[in-house]
């Protein structure tokens, strides 16, 4: 494979472990969600570039999908559904920042260590995109347990799925049936889970995870 090629390719997974990494740091909603979006799309730059290196046109497509929900329509949503439940603009983390960062970073760090040794004998570029890969899901998964409020948790969600496509795309892609598939899988889970934050908000008056569990009756 061409040096330049390959270099591109690592720039842009990288690129997504770095803005995944930027995600944990942010405090306020807005920010967290216009901090999605860029990750989006450098996913799309990512999952184009695969499309060329690897001759596979299907793989546009993907990357047309992925700038189109979640680079553009899915953070519009977010930030209406934000304003029309009176979502507070500070987000409520379990631990600090610092802490959460520290522990992101030993994400990455133990992503790269388990991947690039179980994949020695793979391809160059697939082991070390499916390294950055494991690391943008584990970040994602990172970000769903440190925060308390639902919308950051969908955020964490929507980042770790992200990790996923750049896995498929990475390895030689999955068949475009499949890829279609997740992407409107996630963007019904996406109306699902908006349509149960206005009634969380209806019923309870608040969408803070720790303020449900004390409505539940089960106060830390």
């Amino acid at each position: 494979m061409d040096q330049f090629a390959f270099d591109v390719a690592h720039l842009l997974a990288g690129g997504l472990v770095l803005i995944s990494l930027t995600m944990l740091y942010q405090d306020r909603l807005s920010a967290l969600i216009r901090v999605f979006a860029l990750h989006a799309v450098v996913l799309a730059l990512s999952v184009a570039w695969q499309a060329a290196i690897q001759h596979a046109p299907h793989l546009y497509i993907t990357a047309a999908i992925a700038l189109l929900f979640k680079a553009i329509i899915i953070p519009v949503s977010l930030l209406r559904i934000m304003k029309q439940l009176g979502v507070h603009r500070e987000i409520d983390t379990v631990v600090g920042i610092g802490p959460t960062m520290l522990a992101g970073i030993g994400l990455i760090a133990l992503s790269m260590v388990v991947m690039l040794r179980v994949t020695a004998e793979s391809d160059p570029l697939a082991r070390e995109d499916l390294a950055f890969a494991l690391s943008v899901v584990l970040l994602g998964l990172l970000m769903m347990v440190t925060r308390r409020n639902v919308v950051s948790q969908v955020i964490g969600f929507m980042s770790l799925e992200n990790g996923l496509i750049l896995a498929a795309t990475g390895a030689k892609g999955m068949p475009l049936v499949v890829e279609i598939s997740v992407a409107f899988s996630v963007l019904i889970a996406f109306i699902v889970i908006g349509i149960f934050l206005f009634r969380i908000r209806e019923r309870f008056d608040t969408v803070d995870v720790q303020a449900l569990e004390r409505l539940r009756g089960e106060d830390p």
